[in-house]
């Protein structure tokens, strides 16, 4: 790890809760910034072909349950 990431890490733990929470508070509301138009669009664009796909039979959907006991074989739990 990066000498600056390690001395950043220890001034985080010395801050209080109270202080953590906000610095957390902060750093997720920069993660939750606006996303890039252009991408918003186009997984809207997927989303509606996918959907129209799917309700015209073009495509055939799977289960959810069927769905996630494959992420569980696939990811070992």
């Amino acid at each position: 790890m990066p000498r600056q990431i390690k001395e950043l890490e220890r001034q985080i733990r010395a801050l209080s809760g109270e202080e953590k929470v906000e610095l957390l508070r902060v750093l997720v509301d920069e993660l939750d910034a606006p996303a890039d138009p252009d991408v918003e669009r186009a997984w809207l664009e997927t989303s509606q072909r996918r959907y129209r796909e799917l309700v015209e039979g073009q495509v055939e959907g799977i289960p959810g349950p069927r769905v996630f006991q494959r992420l569980r074989d696939r990811l070992g739990g």
